[in-house]
C-alpha cells in the first residue's frame, strides 16, 4: 500500500478541521456537538512535540485523514501510555489505510517509549471497534450512557494495546 504518515504543521489545521467537522456533524465518532475553533484543534492535536505525533495520512499522493498519538493523562505516572486517534475522509473507510495507519502509529509509539497505547470509543462505533480488534487490540473498559449526541445516550468503549514490555 502507498501509504506514509507526513508530520503535522500549523498549515494543516483548516484540512484538519474540515474533515473533524464532518465527524462533528455527521457522527458519534467524536463528542463535540458543535463545530470548534481552529485554536481548540490544536489545543487537542500537538504539532512538533517530541513524544506525542501527529500527522496527515497521505494514500497514494492523497491527503486522507489525520492521526495522532496523544496524552492520555497529565500525571508522569502514565508517560509510557498514550491514546491513538484516527480520522479518515469517509470516502477513504474500507480500503484498509487504518490498520496501515495503526502499524505505522504503533512503530512511531515504540520509538517514544510508549508502552501501551489506548483507543477510546463511541460504543456504537463497530467500523473503529472492529479496526482496534482487527489490529489485536483488547476491550478493557465500557462506559455505559456516558455521552448524548443527537439526543441518544451513547457508551463508551476503550481497547487497549501493550506494544512494548
Amino acid at each position: 500500500m502507498k501509504l506514509k504518515l507526513i508530520d503535522l504543521k500549523e498549515s494543516d489545521f483548516n484540512l484538519v478541521k474540515e474533515i473533524y467537522d464532518y465527524y462533528i456533524l455527521s457522527s458519534t465518532a467524536t463528542f463535540h456537538k458543535d463545530l470548534i475553533s481552529v485554536e481548540e484543534l490544536k489545543s487537542i492535536i500537538l504539532v512538533a512535540h517530541p513524544k506525542y505525533k501527529s500527522f496527515l495520512i497521505d494514500y497514494e499522493g492523497e491527503t486522507c485523514g489525520y492521526c495522532y498519538i496523544s496524552q492520555y493523562k497529565k500525571r508522569q505516572a502514565y508517560d509510557r501510555t498514550a491514546e491513538i486517534t484516527i480520522y479518515l475522509k469517509p470516502e477513504y473507510s474500507g480500503k484498509g489505510i487504518g490498520v496501515e495507519t495503526m502499524t505505522l502509529l504503533e512503530a512511531v509509539a515504540k520509538k517514544n517509549e510508549i508502552f501501551v497505547l489506548i483507543g477510546i470509543i463511541t460504543g456504537e462505533n463497530q467500523a473503529s471497534i472492529r479496526l482496534f480488534e482487527k489490529c489485536g487490540y483488547e476491550k478493557c473498559a465500557h462506559f455505559k450512557k456516558v455521552g448524548e449526541k443527537f439526543d441518544r445516550l451513547l457508551d463508551v468503549v476503550a481497547y487497549q494495546k501493550i506494544i512494548n514490555e
